[in-house]
């Protein structure tokens, strides 16, 4: 199955489409919006099935496939897979579900390009879901670019729901951080990419934890970046205008919606969405 080239209206002024397991594709939600602050974003979050680090490939490509086919109805002018398990297990499945009609950006090979570019950077760390983590994603895109560089990786499966549950910035987060990050996998490494999204949110105390001396790459501000970059060489930038933005979830709470705060600074509004068959 393929998906039908969009039409009607002026492309670049399209929304973006964007989709994450739950809210913490929020963090490039918002840094897409301060990098390209005429955009309109369509979000959704597959809250109903988080987190995709536990889930199948298949069940992940799936609700890809399905999330994919809500945002071209959308009529979005390009999709962002803001996950990281989804981008490591989904992102070909996407982009042959697309079909060339709009441009599919994953989180995982624009923090790959970033840390490869750096000459300094021997030993990389990685930390993540277990779904990224076991694909080994990370690892085999960095060696495609630099086989000279060693790779540690580690599955950090407590941190995403403690992040989404608010516990960041206090002496819980910092005791289960450290306790990660303790590892000996870990050791001697010069630069740490933050593979989830929800990790933005405990950046200042991953670099706490290392008293400033490495690299923490986390892929929000890397993926936006990314996104101004293709959307400029597709001729898909949007004019100066007033954005409209908006936010889906496939399961909602009260709860969920006042924790969107901290992964989106400004004031959202989640709607719920069906779209599974």
């Amino acid at each position: 199955m393929t998906a039908k080239k969009k039409s009607g209206g002026s492309s670049a002024n399209r929304p973006i489409g964007i989709f994450d397991s739950g809210i913490g594709g929020l963090t490039v939600a918002n840094a897409i919006q301060k990098v390209l602050p005429n955009e309109s974003l369509v979000y959704f979050g597959d809250t109903a099935h988080l987190p995709y680090g536990d889930k199948s490939p298949d069940s992940i490509k799936y609700y890809a496939i399905r999330i994919s086919q809500f945002l071209l109805k959308e009529n979005c002018k390009m999709i962002v897979i803001a996950c990281n398990t989804a981008s490591s297990v989904a992102y070909e499945t996407v982009k042959d579900f697309v079909g060339g009609a709009v441009p599919v950006v994953n989180v995982i090979d624009p923090v790959v390009d970033y840390v490869t570019s750096n000459k300094n950077h021997h030993k990389i760390g990685v930390i993540g879901t277990k779904g990224t983590i076991k694909s080994d994603i990370y690892a085999k895109k960095i060696h495609l670019k630099d086989k000279k560089i060693e790779v540690a990786s580690l599955a950090t499966p407590l941190l995403a729901p403690m992040i989404e549950e608010g516990f960041f910035d206090n002496k819980i987060s910092r005791t289960v951080i450290a306790s990660y990050l303790d590892s000996r996998k870990l050791a001697k490494i010069d630069s740490l990419i933050l593979a989830c999204t929800h990790y933005p949110l405990i950046k200042k105390e991953v670099e706490e934890y290392y008293k400033k001396e490495i690299d923490i790459v986390d892929s929000a501000g890397v993926v936006a970046d990314s996104v101004k970059e293709v959307l400029k060489k597709e001729k898909l930038l949007a004019p100066k205008n007033k954005p409209t933005h908006h936010f889906y979830v496939s399961d909602f709470t009260k709860s969920f919606e006042e924790s969107t705060k901290f992964f989106f600074k400004n004031k959202i509004s989640l709607e719920k969405k069906e779209i599974w068959l």
